[in-house]
């Protein structure tokens, strides 16, 4: 199957020094000759790698004829309404707020505060009453990954 092949191709460019920090986030095949490539860097992924990396694709592509002689190509970087897949990409999104949707059917809303290698914490704002007073606070929660169901990063204008 043509993923795997990009797959194995991907793994051997990570391998250069200037690629060592990257990793595949997703191969889509659509409609026998559309490749799409989701790549990502714990460095971020600037437009100069994703190119050299569709290039470098590309000249196996052309080789190979795996797609025929017309197809198209994207290689990008996951965008940020794209969900996270792995525990390496929330590290750069510390301080971030997060919407997480944990596999039990809660959504959590709050900034992320820590990674740790089995878990998130995550900050959230909580309100209660006292009387007739309407309180606030915080709340830290810790969030196991074998637990997260969707975790996407909210963007805000504000």
């Amino acid at each position: 199957m043509i993923t795997e092949k990009i797959e194995a191709l991907l793994q051997e460019k990570y391998q250069e020094p200037e690629f060592a920090d990257c990793f595949t986030i997703e191969i889509k095949q659509e409609g026998g000759n559309r490749l799409e490539v989701f790549v990502d860097s714990d460095s971020g992924m600037q437009f100069e790698k994703c190119q050299r990396i569709s290039r470098f694709l590309e000249a196996h592509l052309d080789t190979n004829g795996w797609l025929g002689e017309v197809y198209t190509l994207e290689v990008s970087s996951p965008g940020i309404e794209r969900p996270l897949k792995f525990a390496r990409q929330y590290l750069r999104n510390i301080g971030r707020t997060f919407e997480v949707r944990l596999s039990a059917g809660e959504t959590k809303t709050g900034v992320l505060k820590a990674v740790n290698p089995e878990s998130i914490v995550l900050e959230e704002e909580i309100k209660w009453k006292e009387g007739k007073k309407n309180m606030k606070g915080t709340v830290q929660t810790v969030i196991p990954f074998e637990h997260i169901a969707k975790a996407i990063v909210k963007i805000s204008f504000s």
